[in-house]
């Protein structure tokens, strides 16, 4: 997979492309990150890239020329997505959407945003990462990169890994637990050292409900609410309310 992303910092990008999950995608070839400097397609000596609005304001704004000549010159792959805040919410659903294709790319926006120009005639649409604000678009870049990236076939070790995480199936993860079993008094459960692979699935399936039901109770009404199957099973465990 190519993804370009076309920032005024591109150096930002350096440490985060080296490190982790998408530092060893890279390196194996199986993630493509391609960084460009907006201000390589600035047409002046400074290597302008914003101005002052018109009808006046505060801030600047970034002009169309510079991020029209650079995305033209580098003809990256399509869709190419604004980060802001008028975009669609960026979630797992679009993660995979992404992941399932070739390659996309991202403009990170810069001060009070960009031409209007930019948004009406260049780029494919915008994504969000969600209500607030933020200096630019890099840090939505890297954690879009990232939460695409690693779901590209080959990226994870264990293929069940992105399966099996939260969001997947529009639930939270189940709790983890690791060695000791016994750690100053609190206890591995007991189901996870049964052996029982049937058990411990309904278990974590059970856990992964109740755990969405408490802490994001809008994913659960999201997908139509619990199942019968589902209060059975939440009432197996004794999770149910």
């Amino acid at each position: 997979m190519r993804v370009d992303v076309f920032t005024i910092f591109p150096s930002m990008f350096e440490v985060f492309l080296d490190f982790g999950v998408i530092g060893r995608a890279v390196e194996q070839g199986r993630l493509e990150v391609r960084v460009h400097d907006l201000r390589q397609g600035a047409g002046d000596p400074h290597r302008s890239v914003d101005d002052a609005p018109f009808g006046g304001g505060a801030g600047m704004v970034m002009m169309p020329e510079p991020l029209f000549n650079s995305i033209e010159q580098a003809d990256p792959p399509r869709p190419l997505f604004l980060l802001g805040p008028a975009g669609r919410r960026f979630d797992q659903s679009v993660a995979q959407g992404l992941a399932s294709g070739d390659g996309f790319s991202l403009l990170c926006g810069r001060y009070e945003g960009v031409d209007q120009r930019v948004r009406d005639h260049l780029v494919d649409g915008e994504l969000s990462l969600g209500d607030f604000v933020l200096a630019g678009g890099e840090v939505g870049a890297m954690a879009i990169v990232e939460a695409v990236g690693r779901l590209v076939p080959g990226v994870l070790g264990n293929e069940l890994s992105a399966a099996d995480e939260s969001f997947s199936d529009g639930l939270l993860e189940y709790p983890h637990y690791t060695r000791p079993a016994e750690f100053r008094g609190w206890s591995v459960p007991e189901v996870l050292r049964s052996g029982d692979h049937g058990r411990v699935d309904r278990w974590r399936k059970a856990q992964s409900l109740a755990r969405t039901v408490t802490s994001r109770p809008d994913l659960v009404d999201a997908r139509g609410g619990l199942t019968e199957a589902e209060q059975a099973l939440l009432e197996e465990f004794g999770l149910a309310d």
